[in-house]
């Protein structure tokens, strides 16, 4: 398994700190084009079955909210608890995103993918998620990436703090996970993921009250992209986030630019 994410964190976080409040924007790399249309796209209904969590799969001091798409973690001591999705996918690029207040993380907080053989409940404090071979997570208190086959890395002497809104992408295709931050993709974190079989987002977390809400924003085939999102992708690319506002200016096909706007 290849990661990545942390050398990112560490080798240049701290060099030269941007202008703006977050720092992540520094850090980013490119998306493919298969990514930054999933990323255009308008987000699915927050009902859809791939935003809950398995009211089977998690451990008993988990607790599910009725409509299944937030968990809370009972204050048990001496306890490491996991959950995972309800639903997991074997093929295809996915986007999760991941409500999880910094302040109710504690240590050993983990999000990440897992197979359905991932322990979910252990005595003690340990990582859960990337814990064993089964799955791979971020630690996000020391940002430290885990799983079976990761290698210890070095280390910010202050990590940094990853805010709540966190992005979860997996391209099951590819067997590839990685994050985005502040809207910034941070690279591969794992590879090699096994093709074919089935992955779900998961979180342990071994702090008493921790709140953790997921929601299912949208996925892709592993066909490319349709010409018109790559030509959207691009005119926006272009004109700069100042000058959205002028689409309805600019001489294109009717079609075009009705999907520019409404996008």
């Amino acid at each position: 398994m290849g990661v990545s994410l942390s050398a990112f964190l560490y080798n240049r976080a701290y060099t030269s700190p941007p202008p703006s409040s977050s720092v992540f924007p520094l850090l980013a790399v490119p998306t493919s084009a298969r990514l930054a249309v999933t990323l255009k796209t308008s987000a699915l209904a927050p009902g859809d079955g791939r935003s809950h969590w398995s009211s089977v799969h998690h451990s008993p001091h988990f607790l599910l909210s009725a409509c299944k798409q937030e968990v809370a973690r009972s204050p048990v001591e001496r306890s490491s608890d996991g959950v995972r999705a309800e639903i997991g996918v074997k093929s295809g690029l996915h986007v999760w995103e991941v409500l999880w207040n910094p302040n109710h993380r504690g240590s050993h907080a983990v999000l990440g993918i897992s197979r359905q053989n991932c322990p979910l409940q252990a005595s003690g404090y340990n990582v859960l998620v990337g814990g064993d071979s089964w799955s791979w997570g971020w630690e996000l208190k020391t940002n430290q990436p885990r799983s079976s086959t990761s290698s210890h890395t070095k280390m910010a002497q202050t990590p940094l703090v990853i805010p709540e809104r966190i992005l979860l992408v997996l391209d099951a295709d590819a067997g590839t996970v990685g994050f985005i931050v502040d809207g910034s993709f941070l690279g591969v974190a794992f590879k090699d993921l096994p093709p074919g079989v089935e992955l779900f987002p998961a979180v342990s977390s071994v702090r008493g009250g921790a709140r953790i809400r997921l929601r299912y924003l949208n996925g892709a085939t592993c066909d490319p992209p349709a010409l018109m999102a790559l030509c959207g992708l691009s005119i926006q690319h272009h004109l700069g986030q100042q000058r959205q506002y002028q689409l309805h200016k600019l001489p294109l096909p009717p079609h075009l630019q009705h999907y520019l706007l409404s996008s």
